[in-house]
C-alpha cells in the first residue's frame, strides 16, 4: 500500500492569507497619510496667507483712513476765493543813510571841550566839540586893525579928491594932479577890499574853533578828548553823525524787471517797499521807491534801487541788510487759492477739485505767487479744491472731505 504523501495538498478556498502577508496594504497606509498631510499643510497655509493680507489691509483701513464711504480717500479742502494780490519784487538791500557826516578839524589846535554824548540825537548847529581858538583871534584883531587903517586912508583920499575936483572946476590945479588922486583914491579902495578878505578869512578860522554838527542826526562814539592835539585837514575823525530820520535802502533789482518798474515811475506812481529783518519774516518799515540807478552793472546784469523810509522807531539801522519788497502793482479781483493746493507735473501745474465726493483733475496756469497765496487761471471762486493726500488721488477717485477752509483765511493752510 503506498503513502499519502506523494499526494498534492488540498487547497480550501475559503482560507486567506494573513494580513501581513499581503504586500500591497503598506503602500497603500503611506499614500492616505501623505494626502492627509498635504491637506493640513494646505489648510494652514491658506489661513496665514489670509491672516498676512488682513494685517496688510489694516493699516489702509484704520481710523482716519476709512470711513463710511468704504474705498473713499480722507483729504482736506479749500475753496478758491476772489481778491487782490500784489506783483512783488524780492531783492536783498543795504540800510543806507541819506547823509554821513564824518568831521575833521580845519584848523591846528587843543580841544577844549567835547559838548556830545556818545549816540546822542543831535540837531543841525548843536556844538560838538570846542578847539582854542585864541590864536585865531589876535590874529584876526590884527587884520580889523589893518582894515580900519586902510579904510581912514582911503576916507582921507576920497576927501582929497573932492577938494581937487572943486579946483579943477575953477581952473586951480592942472588936471594931472586931479587924475592922480582918483588913482589913488582907487588904490586905497583895493586896499580895503584885500584887508577885508583878511578878516573874514581870520574870521572863518576862529569859528572852525567851533565845530558844531552839519545834519540832524546820531552821532557815534567819541573819538577824541578835552587837551588832544587836533590838525589842519588831517585824516583824524574826531565824530560822525548819521542822520537815521529819513533813512534809506538801497538794493538790487534785475534788469529784466525793468520793463515793470520804468512804466509805473513815468507815470509818477508811489511804489511801495517793504523792508524785512533777515529772516524775512518781520517787517521792520513800510517806505516809498525814490529812484533808480542811472545805469545797469554790467557784471551782475542788475541796477541800483534807492527807497525812503520815514524810520521814525528807528527800526532801521544804518548799514543794516534787510530784504526788500517793491510792490510794483496790485492785481484786482483775481482767483485766488492756496498754494498747497497746486500740484507739478513736469512743468505743468493743476489741481484736484472735489465735486460730488469726487475728485477731478484740472489744469491750470500759475500767475501772481504771494507768499502761501497764488494767482490762478482756469479756476472759477467757490471751487472746492483738495490739499491732502495727493499720493493716493487720481481723476475721478472718490473722496471724503474732512474739512473746509477758505484760502483768504487760511492761506493755504492744512490743518483742521
Amino acid at each position: 500500500m503506498q503513502s499519502d504523501s506523494n499526494q498534492p495538498p488540498i487547497v480550501n478556498p475559503d482560507h486567506q492569507l494573513p494580513a501581513s502577508t499581503d504586500p500591497q496594504k503598506p503602500t497603500r497606509r503611506n499614500g492616505v497619510r501623505a494626502v492627509v498631510w498635504i491637506s493640513l499643510l494646505a489648510f494652514f497655509a491658506a489661513g496665514f496667507f489670509l491672516v498676512l493680507r488682513h494685517h496688510e489691509a489694516a493699516p489702509a483701513q484704520g481710523p482716519g483712513r476709512r470711513n463710511a464711504a468704504g474705498g473713499a480717500v480722507a483729504v482736506t479742502s479749500t475753496t478758491a476765493q476772489q481778491g487782490d494780490i500784489g506783483v512783488y519784487i524780492d531783492a536783498i538791500g543795504t540800510v543806507t543813510p541819506v547823509y554821513t557826516s564824518s568831521i575833521t578839524s580845519q584848523v591846528n589846535g587843543i580841544v577844549t571841550a567835547v559838548h556830545f554824548k556818545e549816540g546822542q540825537l543831535v540837531r543841525k548847529g548843536d556844538p560838538l566839540i570846542e578847539i582854542d581858538s585864541r590864536p585865531y583871534r589876535a590874529t584876526l584883531a590884527q587884520a580889523q586893525g589893518i582894515l580900519e587903517r586902510d579904510q581912514g586912508l582911503l576916507d582921507q583920499a576920497k576927501m582929497n579928491l573932492a577938494r581937487y575936483q572943486a579946483a579943477w572946476a575953477r581952473n586951480a590945479i592942472p588936471k594931472q594932479t586931479l587924475d592922480d588922486q582918483e588913482k589913488l583914491v582907487q588904490q586905497d579902495q583895493g586896499t580895503v577890499h584885500n584887508d577885508e578878505g583878511t578878516v573874514q578869512y581870520d574870521q572863518i578860522q576862529v569859528d572852525f574853533c567851533h565845530i558844531a554838527s552839519p545834519i540832524p542826526g546820531r552821532i557815534g562814539l567819541r573819538l577824541v578828548d578835552p587837551g588832544n592835539v587836533v590838525q589842519a585837514n588831517g585824516t583824524t575823525v574826531l565824530a560822525v553823525v548819521t542822520q537815521i530820520q529819513p533813512i534809506t535802502v538801497v538794493f538790487t533789482i534785475a534788469e529784466d524787471s525793468l520793463g515793470q518798474i520804468q512804466p509805473r515811475l513815468q507815470q509818477r506812481a508811489k511804489l511801495e517797499v517793504d523792508a524785512f529783518d533777515r529772516t524775512d519774516l518781520k517787517q521792520l518799515a513800510k517806505g516809498t521807491l525814490l529812484t533808480l540807478d542811472n545805469q545797469i552793472d554790467t557784471t551782475t546784469g542788475t541796477v541800483k534801487a534807492r527807497a525812503s523810509f520815514a524810520n521814525k522807531d528807528s527800526s532801521l539801522f544804518p548799514n543794516q541788510f534787510v530784504n526788500a519788497r517793491l510792490l510794483v502793482k496790485t492785481l484786482f479781483g483775481a482767483t485766488l487759492i492756496p498754494t498747497a493746493a497746486i500740484q507739478h507735473n513736469g512743468q505743468a501745474a493743476f489741481v484736484y477739485v472735489l465735486a460730488n465726493n469726487k475728485a477731478h483733475m484740472r489744469p491750470i496756469t500759475e500767475g501772481v505767487i504771494d507768499g502761501q497765496r497764488a494767482q490762478v487761471e482756469r479756476i472759477n471762486p467757490g471751487d472746492v479744491l483738495a490739499t491732502s493726500s495727493f499720493d493716493k488721488l487720481q481723476d475721478g477717485a472718490a473722496v471724503a472731505i474732512h474739512n473746509r477752509q477758505t484760502a483768504a483765511n487760511s492761506s493755504g493752510s492744512n490743518a483742521p
